[in-house]
């Protein structure tokens, strides 16, 4: 296979109406992802690429992030078999967001708590807010899978 390459970022026109693609990642060399179901559209989860994540997930059609918190590549579902078969990779307009639509294998879910979605909670909005103190709704019922099952006793990834 030969190697992807990005192009150069030249000029507005080129980004936002060419063919070209020449992502625009932050200063800390990271992209943000936004990944949803390909058939339903649901939000199943936000991330992180960095441009080897971003090649990966190119090269092997499967989502591969970058873990700000752990400071390495997550191939999705290398552990938990919950892997994200990338149906379609989009990219914004000044290419500084993408947008995976995807098919998860194994039960379907994308979140290392174990639900489907990383979006399984609400919050309340307007009068509701102050009404319900600030509680958090939980939109999800049940978990798809048991983490500890999956993952073992190994340490949550996100920092507190």
């Amino acid at each position: 296979m030969s190697e992807i390459t990005f192009k150069e970022r030249l000029s507005v026109e080129q980004v936002e109406e060419a063919n070209d693609l020449a992502p625009k990642f932050q200063e800390d060399g990271l992209i943000p992802v936004v990944t949803t179901d390909y058939t339903s559209g649901e939000l199943l989860m936000h991330g992180y690429m960095n441009e080897e994540a971003f090649k990966k997930t190119i090269e092997l059609s499967e989502a591969v992030y970058y873990s700000r918190s752990r400071k390495t590549l997550w191939h999705k579902g290398a552990t938990s078999g919950l892997t994200q078969i990338v149906k379609e990779m989009r990219i914004d307009d000044d290419q500084d967001c993408v947008w995976l639509r995807v098919e998860v294998q194994g039960n379907g879910a994308s979140c290392h708590v174990g639900y489907r979605s990383c979006f399984y909670r609400s919050v309340p909005t307007g009068d509701a807010f102050f009404e319900k103190n600030g509680e958090l709704a939980f939109e999800e019922s049940e978990k798809v899978f048991d983490p500890k099952e999956v993952y073992g006793d190994a340490p949550n990834p996100t920092k507190l």
